[in-house]
Order: structure tokens, then C-alpha cells, then sequence
């Protein structure tokens, strides 16, 4: 196979930035380039765009969707980091663990939409539960998550790294208060849940890595396990997968007792974990916001979409 043609739209922002690091190595990519000039020039991105075999919309929603205006090449492929596609049912959903009909979608669309960071989590730990038939989609589903400050944006974190920050930046800080977060219509269309769920994000003077919980009263569920068992059912659900991993039972205990949101930081792939008891049961997920979270997702999508090792050029 010869070189691919990759157009990165949005290549300054955070995800477009990671996106270019990773192809930095690889020889089977070549690199469309936009003066930056003209990155907000329609017709030139649409050269571009049309000149390429992949491109990525790292890009404010307006924007991405206007970028797929654009297309006029019926074999370029788009993937967008952005939250306009994400619940369109003609959009392959960028979360090939969850089944082998994702996997498929994400393999042979020429429309691919790279999940949510936070929803990433939910979702891989929500979609085996609902689907084995252990939760309803009824159940009343709460979701408290904390990250690094790199997933909100340029401003954002032009403010966290400022050396005369504002004191209030130093803390964990709890946001999307009105519970209207942007990533809560993926979380309950994708896992087929009838009402999104109770989301508590918080964002933390770090830089990227994040864990997301799922808490589970044994009470309510459908089909009754030990955290033991739901460990095992995840383990069976996701073997095989090296993006998503399912840790021993009892791995807390290596760390103390703790797990660390940004103990996955660097690395493109995420660890499930189940703790808790008999009556009361937390599966949390960690992993970079910015890997599996992000640019690595989307270039597994790219990998997958290329027939190759979805690893390539990834950390795992």
C-alpha cells in the first residue's frame, strides 16, 4: 500500500495537535498541509478535503458540519472528533469494542464519529451490562468522573497553565451543572438506555488522564451478581481487546487502595476495574482522555479503516 493522504481540519487544537505527533513516525502517511492562512477558507479546506483519502474534523460542531458539506469525493473517508455526529445511525460509531457489528460499521464507512472522552467511559462499561441483559435499560444510571484540565479546550487551558492562575484552578472544580453536558446524548442513545444518566464530571489541575465510575446497587439489577462476577463478564465481553482491558479482581490493591485518574496518561488503551461488595458495586474505567479518550481513538478508527493492525502507531 502506498502513502495514505491525510487531511487534518483543525490540526491547532488539542486533538489535531496529538493526531499529527502520532503520524510523525509513521511512513505509510502523508500529510496534506493548509497555510494557516487559510484554515478558515472554505474552498482551500475543501481541496484538501477532497484531495485526501482520510480526513480528521477536529473541529468545533459548526464547523464539522459544515466541513462535511464539503465533500464531493465519494471515497474520502471523514472522522470527526466533534459531537455533530455522534448519534446520526448513518455514522459508524468510533467504539469498535463494543461488537462486532461496530467493529464492521467502523471498518467500511466512509462516516466515522470518534466518541466522547467521558462517554468513551460510560459507554464501555454501560453497553456489556445493558447487553447481557444485568441492568435494564430502565436502570437509573449516575456517573461521577474526574479529568485533567487538556480535554476543555485551548482557553481553558491557557488559564490552568498561566502562571498567575486564579486560585480556584489549583482545586477540583465540578461543572455542567445543569446536567446539559454535551456528551449525555451518546451515552444513552449508544448503550439503548431510556433516560441519560446523572453525569458529575470534575475537572482537576492535571493535564490528561481520566476515570469515569459507574455505580451499581446489586438490588436493582436484573440478573444479580458479586463484583466478582461482573468482573468476570467483562473479562469475557472484552477478550481479546487490546484498546480496552479488564483488570484481576482486587487490582486496587497493587496501588493501595487508590486508583489514579491519570495513572493511563500516555497510553491508548483504557483499564475497567470492579470494586465494591455484595450490595453495592463501582466499575470504573481509566485512561487517557487524550488516548482512548481522543487522538487515539481516532487513529485506531484510521487503522481499522485501512485494513491494517489497529495498533499501529498507537501505545499500548
Amino acid at each position: 500500500m502506498g502513502s495514505v493522504k491525510v487531511f487534518i481540519d483543525g490540526s491547532e487544537g488539542t486533538t489535531g495537535l496529538r493526531i499529527n505527533e502520532r503520524f510523525e513516525s509513521r511512513d505509510d502517511i502523508e500529510i496534506l498541509h493548509i497555510d494557516p492562512e487559510l484554515r478558515k477558507d472554505a474552498a482551500e479546506r475543501s481541496r484538501l478535503i477532497n484531495s485526501s483519502d482520510y480526513t480528521f474534523l477536529c473541529l468545533p460542531d459548526t464547523a464539522a458540519i459544515e466541513a462535511v458539506s464539503l465533500v464531493e469525493n465519494p471515497d474520502t473517508v471523514i472522522i470527526d472528533a466533534s459531537t455533530a455526529h455522534r448519534v446520526k445511525s448513518d455514522w459508524a460509531y468510533g467504539l469498535p469494542e463494543l461488537s462486532d457489528e461496530h467493529f464492521e460499521k467502523v471498518r467500511t464507512s466512509k462516516r466515522i464519529a470518534v466518541p466522547g472522552c467521558y462517554a468513551s467511559g460510560f459507554i464501555m462499561m454501560a453497553y456489556p451490562l445493558v447487553r447481557e441483559g444485568i441492568l435494564g435499560p430502565d436502570y437509573p444510571f449516575t456517573v461521577p468522573a474526574l479529568s485533567g484540565y487538556s480535554g476543555a479546550g485551548k482557553k481553558a487551558i491557557a488559564l490552568y497553565e498561566a502562571e498567575d492562575k486564579a486560585r480556584e484552578l489549583f482545586s477540583p472544580r465540578e461543572y455542567a451543572l445543569s446536567q446539559m453536558h454535551k456528551h449525555l446524548p451518546e451515552m444513552k442513545t449508544i448503550t439503548g438506555i431510556d433516560t441519560e444518566p446523572v453525569f458529575l464530571p470534575v475537572v482537576d489541575d492535571y493535564y490528561c488522564g481520566m476515570i469515569v465510575n459507574l455505580p451499581v446497587h446489586a438490588s436493582l439489577m436484573k440478573k444479580r451478581m458479586s463484583p466478582e462476577q461482573v468482573r468476570d463478564m467483562y473479562a469475557r465481553y472484552y477478550e481479546g481487546q487490546i484498546f480496552i482491558r479488564v483488570c484481576e479482581y482486587g487490582a486496587e490493591s497493587d496501588t493501595n487502595g487508590f486508583l489514579s485518574a491519570n495513572a493511563m496518561a500516555g497510553k491508548d488503551y483504557a483499564n475497567i476495574l470492579v470494586t465494591g461488595n455484595e450490595d453495592r458495586i463501582v466499575v470504573s474505567a481509566v485512561f487517557d482522555n487524550l488516548g482512548k479518550g481522543a487522538s487515539g481513538a481516532a487513529i485506531e478508527c484510521l487503522n481499522i479503516s485501512m485494513g491494517i493492525d489497529p495498533a499501529t502507531g498507537l501505545v499500548v
